[in-house]
């Protein structure tokens, strides 16, 4: 299928067009900087400058397109807030689709967004989810947790360099997944139709939290963690210092997030239903274990 990509220079995008590339679908991706967005287009996709922030950009990204998956949320260091770049992006997108009779969309959302609506991310995620909900499109919504990649830089990279582990709030289980794992299945969900209007989790064999982690990651580095917990009052407290900035806005929305990934509440699911649509073996799921074994394995060589 003719493919636009939104998010593809993202962690989980970028794993998403190579594997659709890989599967034979053509893959157009819109960013905002192709030089930046090279190594795309070296993997055989193609480039479009644009923002979705703009509905003239959409309309040309979306020509002879038949499905678009979207893996974008906005980042860190953008000056606008999330709501804006976030959600007004959202309907510059699926209201071109409509114009230009595009159905079949891919939502990729976050496991819990009804219980945290007080988080600006998880509140437009779950908007989202609503408005793809009452569509006439043929979407699949995917609801995720958080990715394996992310617990290097959190918790591997840290204790290797004898660095202070910063954690805060209750210790949240979560069901870490590989990107590599979620872009197979994302990919392999693009032309079937069972998987039309259904919301299916998207999540790693296995829940664990914080202090599970770290025992890992000292298990395989053999190296002792030096961690620092952070009161929850110390969060807010800087939640709502930043945003009385406004260049601070989009910090002040990021660090709301902290309160999902402390709150104590599992992001977890059954994934029977979606191994099940789309044939998949869990066997050849990563396990997070696994997967810091072989992080740990590697560098120690070099």
């Amino acid at each position: 299928m003719k493919i636009l990509l939104v998010g593809a220079t993202g962690t989980l995008g970028r794993q998403i067009a190579k594997q659709a590339i890989e599967e034979g679908h053509d893959v157009r991706c819109i960013v905002r900087n192709p030089r930046k967005a090279s190594f795309l287009q070296e993997w055989g996709c193609e480039l479009t400058k644009g923002d979705l922030l703009s509905r003239k950009d959409i309309g040309y990204a979306l020509q002879d397109i038949e499905a678009v998956v979207d893996a974008s949320t906005s980042r860190p260091d953008d000056s606008k807030s999330i709501y804006e770049t976030d959600w007004d992006g959202k309907l510059n997108l699926f209201n071109e689709c409509e114009d230009q009779g595009i159905n079949r969309i891919i939502f990729l959302s976050i496991l819990l967004t009804e219980q945290f609506r007080n988080v600006p991310l998880m509140d437009i995620k779950f908007c989202t989810e609503k408005l793809l909900e009452k569509s006439k499109f043929n979407y699949t919504i995917f609801k995720c947790a958080a990715f394996m990649q992310g617990v290097i830089g959190q918790f591997a990279i840290p204790i290797l360099d004898s660095q202070a582990v910063w954690m805060s709030g209750t210790p949240t289980k979560i069901a870490y997944i590989n990107t590599q794992d979620m872009a197979k299945i994302i990919v392999a969900s693009i032309d079937n139709q069972d998987t039309f209007k259904e919301t299916l989790p998207l999540v790693g064999p296995k829940a664990w939290d914080s202090n599970e982690i770290i025992k890992l990651c000292e298990k395989y580095s053999k190296r002792k963690a030096k961690v620092f917990r952070v009161a929850d009052f110390i969060l807010k407290a800087t939640q709502s210092a930043v945003s009385f900035f406004q260049d601070s806005l989009n910090v002040s929305d990021r660090l709301a997030f902290a309160e999902v990934t402390s709150s104590g509440k599992e992001l977890n699911a059954d994934m029977k239903k979606t191994f099940s649509l789309l044939n998949i073996n869990v066997q050849d799921m990563t396990s997070l274990e696994s997967y810091i074994k072989e992080y740990y394995d590697q560098i120690l060589k070099r």
